[in-house]
This record gives structure tokens, C-alpha cells and sequence, in this order.
């Protein structure tokens, strides 16, 4: 069951957490966790996502014209942007930032799911904590791509689809015959959905998108480059 809950297959229960926290005594730290978990950044549909389909999911497709996916992101990123959060305390982001590292147990799990990344090029670009951040972020972005269940592939500037301007979403393919699911975002709520034509429309958006993407190996030295042009930077 640990295992099962570390790999991120299955949530843990109200009762492992309380255990947890009297195991090692930290203070409530694993309940804090957990009903963070269940809490933000929307109970209603959030929860269901992390909860009942992406530790299930087979495949998972993600789209970001601003910002790093959060299953992609570095402790250091993820802790700048929480922190930016208008009335956020230090406690506060240091929790979201350990539910977020948590999710990516799934990248860990004896099965993967395959994990195809689109990201805008103004992602590259943008300096999110600073030159050591982004740089940090960009060089894990290498690692992860070294995967053989991971691809990441660059939508350039000159790329003349305006269909993901909108916002990010991400598609899971789930097990067993399931229909699709999609989440997607915006910037205090989202929604999570397996209807069929919203879907489609999710899969179309996705499909004309990837079009104007580069190829994995071009999209690769776009990041290495980038890299480069962040330590020339003080």
C-alpha cells in the first residue's frame, strides 16, 4: 500500500496520514499535506484529477503557451510562482509546493504513463525566479526529455496557430476502454471533464497545435540554447 501511494497509484486515506504524522512526529505536517491536497486550487474538480485520473492515466498530453506544466516543474519554480500568490503565507506555499512535487510520482511508477509536452517558446524565455531558476529549470526540463516515455517539443514564435492562446489544458488517456479526460485551467479555477465533444474539441485545439511544433531533437537545442543564453545572463 505504501508503495502503491508513493508511486502515486492510489491517494492515501485520512487514516495512513494521521499515522503518518505520528510516526515520525512532525506536527500535523502529512495532514496539512493531505488536506491541501483535497483543497486547492479547487476541491470540486482538482481533486478528482489528482485523485482518480492522472495516477491512472496511460498517456497524458499537456499544452502551455506561459508557463512550465506543474508535473515538469522544479522546486524552485514552482515555489516562485506560489509565492507571487496575492495573501499567501510562507506555510502556505510550502505546502502547495509539496503537493506539487508529489504529483510527480506518477513519472516514477512502475508504468508510466507516455508523456508528449508542448510548450510555447516564450516559456524559454521568460524569467520566472531569475537566471538561476530558469536555468535549474530549463537543464531538469534535458533530464526529464532523456526518458524514453517523455517528449517535449517547442512551439515556435513564428508559429501561426492562435488556437492555444487561451490557456493551458492537459488530455489523459485512461485504462481499460475509458473515455478521455481533460483538465483545463485558468487563473483561479478549471475544469475537469470527460464529455465527449469537449474532449474533441480539446483533442482538435491539441492536434493543430503539435502541427506547428518542432521535432523533438530541434526543440531540445532550443532548450539546451536557451541555457546558454541564461548563463550569460548575471
Amino acid at each position: 500500500m505504501i508503495g502503491k501511494i508513493e508511486r502515486g497509484e492510489r491517494p492515501p486515506s485520512p487514516e495512513f496520514v494521521q499515522q503518518c504524522d505520528q510516526i515520525f512526529g512532525i506536527d500535523g505536517h502529512f495532514d496539512r499535506l493531505y488536506q491541501f491536497m483535497l483543497q486547492t486550487p479547487g476541491p470540486a474538480w482538482f481533486t478528482r484529477w489528482l485523485e482518480e485520473i492522472e495516477p491512472r492515466s496511460t498517456v497524458l498530453r499537456t499544452w502551455d503557451p506561459l508557463l512550465v506544466p506543474g508535473l515538469l516543474q522544479t522546486e524552485a519554480y514552482a515555489r516562485y510562482l506560489f509565492s507571487r500568490e496575492p495573501n499567501i503565507s510562507s506555510e502556505e506555499v510550502e505546502e502547495r509546493v509539496q503537493a506539487r512535487m508529489l504529483r510527480k510520482a506518477v513519472l516514477d511508477r512502475g508504468d508510466p504513463p507516455a508523456v508528449w509536452v508542448l510548450l510555447d517558446e516564450g516559456v524559454l524565455r521568460r524569467s520566472i525566479g531569475g537566471p538561476d531558476v530558469i536555468r535549474a529549470q530549463m537543464q531538469y526540463l534535458l533530464e526529464v526529455a532523456r526518458r524514453p516515455n517523455v517528449a517535449i517539443q517547442i512551439v515556435p514564435y513564428s508559429a501561426e496557430s492562435t488556437v492555444g492562446l487561451t490557456g493551458a489544458f492537459i488530455l489523459a488517456e485512461l485504462p481499460g476502454g475509458e473515455p478521455d479526460a481533460v483538465y483545463v485551467e485558468s487563473a483561479v479555477t478549471g475544469e475537469v471533464t470527460t464529455d465527449h465533444d469537449f474532449v474533441a474539441s480539446i483533442w482538435g485545439r491539441y492536434d493543430t497545435i503539435r502541427a506547428d511544433a518542432h521535432p523533438r531533437h530541434v526543440s531540445l537545442k532550443m532548450i539546451h540554447d536557451g541555457i546558454q543564453q541564461w548563463n550569460a545572463v548575471t
